[in-house]
């Protein structure tokens, strides 16, 4: 697992178009999350706050990169249209070089139900959840990290919907 204060090592991921994405970013602190599979509604419910408010993020001066656990033809299917960084890793690598687990704890607690029906809703008529292929037992997590790699947040979360508010994300960014 990844702790406040570790320094990463450089790497490079590739985006859904197919762009290099530096971690870290040179020029802005990078809000690392870690989301469960393409079609998940919970994902989608929380995606739609970060992207509400996505000026304030950047005027915080932080870039969003989303990870996801699924393929990236799912991926496009659900996510193209986000105005960040999607990183698609089905084969969980980066997963689990930070420590994201999965586990029947995203999925058995009684908080995720509104997340659960909340995003059911969004994504009515926006095709399929996702696939029978897709691990749904994905646990999220977000990552704070300074432009020369210094961890300074974290938050793995303990159920599918236990991901940092943006509010919680602005709060860790003015520290």
């Amino acid at each position: 697992m990844i702790s406040v204060g570790d320094k990463l090592d450089p790497r490079t991921v590739t985006n859904l178009d197919g762009d290099a994405v530096p971690i870290p970013d040179p020029n802005n602190r990078l809000h690392l999350q870690f989301r469960r599979h393409a079609g998940c509604p919970i994902c989608n419910t929380h995606l739609h706050s970060v992207t509400q408010r996505l000026d304030e993020i950047k005027a915080a001066g932080i870039r969003e990169v989303v990870f996801f656990h699924s393929s990236a033809e799912q991926l496009r299917a659900h996510q193209v249209a986000l105005p960040y960084d999607v990183i698609p890793d089905p084969e969980r690598r980066v997963y689990g070089e930070f420590g994201v687990e999965k586990s029947w704890r995203s999925i058995l607690t009684p908080k995720i139900l509104a997340s659960v029906g909340a995003g059911f809703a969004q994504q009515r008529g926006k095709g399929t959840l996702g696939t029978l292929t897709e691990s749904h037992l994905g646990m999220p997590a977000d990552f704070l990290i300074d432009t020369d790699g210094t961890v300074l947040a974290v938050k793995y979360g303990e159920h599918g919907a236990d991901q940092w508010s943006v509010d919680e994300l602005l709060a860790f960014a003015q520290a």
